[in-house]
């Protein structure tokens, strides 16, 4: 299921159980309803509530560092692979064939992150072929002079700094969010809403104030399933990150 189906999910469970509770109050009888009742719920639903802000709160922090991590490889793999295109245009035109080679790598990791659906991604991991003839086309120059060899060296050290960060991404693949816990979360939530519904009045103000509750929550939901999903969705990280390297290499 994609996030907007989990948080409407979300969001109907919780508001469903604050309607019941709002049908279990007309059932109930006044004894059930008394001020001891009501401050005994109130005790116990403020543990639950407790619990869930923190596990919530654990959740949103651990979407968001995946998130922010994956988009810190990202801008170090442009950052690098920019440099090292310029390192090769130095180099001179013996380069240009492997600067061709490294925006056909570049171009293909663009597709596979955010065209190539995450199951499959993740099967696949990083293009070893790839990276081998471009690894091989950088070993092949022959420098003529130590300027040209220096530059070669600086050439291999900055493939290998791209490979580990490309199989950083692909260990990244996986969720970060434990989805047993989200699912123990809803369920917590829906028993704070349900105590709402039983022990709140019964008039349009009350549910509409549900109501609200129920979206607020159902949106952190979406949030934290959005985080945990970079490349796919309305919070995607920008390919920008990757193509704008690609403008100054040959085609």
């Amino acid at each position: 299921m994609n996030s907007t189906s989990v948080a409407l999910v979300a969001f109907g469970a919780l508001f469903g159980s604050a309607l019941v509770g709002v049908f279990l109050r007309s059932r109930m009888s006044t004894q059930h309803l008394s001020s001891e009742a009501k401050d005994t719920v109130k005790l116990a639903m403020g543990l639950v509530a407790s619990m869930t802000a923190l596990v919530l709160g654990l959740l949103v922090a651990s979407a968001k560092g995946s998130y922010d991590s994956q988009r810190n490889s990202l801008i170090q793999l442009a950052a690098k692979t920019a440099f090292l295109d310029r390192v090769l245009e130095v180099y001179g035109p013996d380069a240009q064939e492997t600067r061709h080679h490294l925006r056909e790598s570049l171009a293909a990791g663009v597709h596979r992150l955010w065209q190539t659906p995450e199951h499959v991604r993740s099967l696949r991991g990083p293009d070893v072929e790839q990276a081998k003839v471009l690894y091989q086309s950088v070993q092949s120059l022959q420098p003529a002079d130590d300027l040209h060899r220096n530059l070669r060296t600086v050439a291999t050290q900055q493939l290998t700094d791209l490979g580990q960060i490309r199989w950083l991404l692909f260990e990244q693949t996986g969720s970060a969010v434990a989805h047993p816990l989200l699912i123990v979360v809803i369920c917590w939530l829906a028993f704070i809403f349900l105590s709402f519904g039983v022990f709140a009045p019964s008039n349009p103000v009350t549910i509409t104030s549900l109501l609200i509750a129920a979206a607020s929550v159902a949106g952190a939901v979406f949030l934290i399933l959005e985080l945990d999903r970079p490349f796919t969705g309305y919070i995607e990280i920008p390919r920008e990150i990757l193509s704008e390297a690609l403008e100054p290499m040959p085609r």
